[in-house]
């Protein structure tokens, strides 16, 4: 095998692939581009279409709820060594929320059709990552739990 460079490097040095065999990252790194947000830019947007995930390398992404007659609800802060977006993983393969640069943000984008096709190729390989999502996925359900309860919640002991 060839040596690993370029995005097949970026993608191994992630802490979401950790432990991974070279090779994964080499057969991903078709599907992995670099984008970069600014300060302010919207990575996707609720009700969008998922088509792609993002390993966040640098900056902070707040992931929000939009709440009707509110500011939007920060359901959590992603930093260096995250990953942004789950919804790629299943139909009907929507945003469930908004996912919005703090500061400016770099990442690598994995394309989800092109990874999907990879994934029915290497059932084992998808097992892998489903594996490694379903922590994400259960942190994230979490944090939009506990804001949502925290945004609800009546106060106690307030003056009547």
């Amino acid at each position: 095998m060839g040596e690993i460079t370029g995005l097949d490097r970026l993608l191994g040095e992630h802490p979401f692939f950790a432990g991974m065999p070279p090779d994964v990252a080499k057969l991903l790194a078709g599907c992995a581009r670099n984008v970069v947000f600014e300060a302010g830019r919207y990575v996707f947007r609720e009700g969008g279409a998922a088509d792609q995930f993002y390993l966040l390398r640098h900056g902070t992404v707040t992931l929000e709820v939009r709440v009707p007659g509110r500011e939007p609800l920060v359901v959590d802060t992603l930093q260096e060594g995250d990953v942004i977006g789950w919804s790629w993983l299943l139909p009907p393969y929507q945003w469930s929320m908004d996912a919005r640069a703090q500061t400016l943000v770099r990442t690598l984008a994995l394309d989800a059709v092109c990874l999907r096709g990879k994934l029915d190729a290497e059932p084992a390989l998808g097992y892998e990552l489903f594996r490694r999502f379903v922590p994400v996925m259960g942190r994230r359900l979490m944090a939009a739990r506990l804001q949502l309860a925290d945004l609800y919640a009546r106060p106690s002991g307030g003056r009547g």
